[in-house]
């Protein structure tokens, strides 16, 4: 899978550990950012079609330890009048439990103030919840407004992997996700799945996170990544990561090489993103 073509020395992860339990005291999660060095890496895997393996080189970048909340969403949408994608189009799709496998419901009604819908409640005691229902658009208006950028599609991998060289941050034991991932943990979508305490979203930070200090990088929601495959047209954009929808058995996107496709004006209620900041 993947390897450092250099070592990542333990000291810079206790650091970047120590200076994050320090500033996350202080601040919202999602606007602490975790430093990441430049170098040369190896991302992909051996065979994958859309991902193979291969040496990239970038420069050093900070990314967020957590995907954007619903509370910097709200500070955006006041402070700029914006209007997302759902609200303007009003063809968001959303879940709920009964739905055959990869099937989702169209609700003019939902947008990332009533992610689910408005019937089953909006985001008043979900602030620390990730941001969701809103498009690949939606979410580069408010890096322009944050002065940020998404991650790019090999960023995203290096941070997500943490120094790992398999196909999980903490090895290749798929048993272990639970404990690093608000995924969906019945076998099927047929009923309700809350094992892990959330039906849908859960708020940042609440599993374990991996040794860079950065939370929810599988699972909860998708994560919007500049950059497209050769393979793909202009309105097709990715998304990695995995959300709370995803399952062992379906969709199964929770690790570090597969990457999704989205159109860039849809807004699904499990699709999100985080941010990072170009070091100088």
């Amino acid at each position: 899978m993947m390897n450092f073509s250099y070592s990542i020395p333990k000291l810079f992860i206790l650091v970047n550990l120590l200076h994050f339990s320090t500033v996350a005291a202080f601040a919202p999660y999602d606007s602490v950012f975790v430093s990441i060095p430049s170098g040369n890496y190896t991302v992909g895997a051996k065979g994958h079609l859309l991902n193979p393996e291969r040496v990239v080189s970038v420069d050093s970048f900070e990314i967020s330890t957590t995907e954007i909340t619903n509370a910097s969403f709200e500070k955006f949408v006041t402070a700029t009048g914006y209007v997302t994608d759902a609200e303007r189009y009003h063809n968001a799709l959303v879940f709920e439990p009964g739905l055959e496998e990869f099937r989702w419901m169209e609700d003019s009604n939902a947008n990332w103030r009533y992610p689910n819908g408005k019937s089953r409640g909006g985001i008043e005691d979900k602030m620390n919840h990730p941001v969701t229902t809103i498009s690949y658009e939606d979410a580069l208006q408010y890096c322009l407004w944050a002065n940020v950028r998404l991650p790019s599609l090999d960023e995203w991998e290096i941070a997500s992997r943490a120094g790992s060289d398999a196909t999980y941050y903490w090895g290749m034991n798929k048993d272990s996700l639970s404990a690093f991932a608000n995924i969906w943990q019945a076998r099927n979508h047929k009923t309700e799945s809350k094992e892990d305490g959330y039906l849908y979203t859960a708020p940042v930070a609440r599993f374990r996170p991996n040794a860079f200090g950065l939370y929810d990088m599988y699972g909860n929601v998708f994560e919007f990544c500049s950059g497209t495959l050769t393979s793909d047209g202009k309105d097709v954009v990715h998304a990695r990561g995995g959300s709370w929808w995803c399952s062992k058995n379906a969709c199964n996107f929770f690790n570090s090489v597969d990457i999704g496709r989205v159109h860039r004006r849809a807004s699904f209620s499990n699709q999100g993103f985080r941010v990072v900041k170009s070091q100088k």
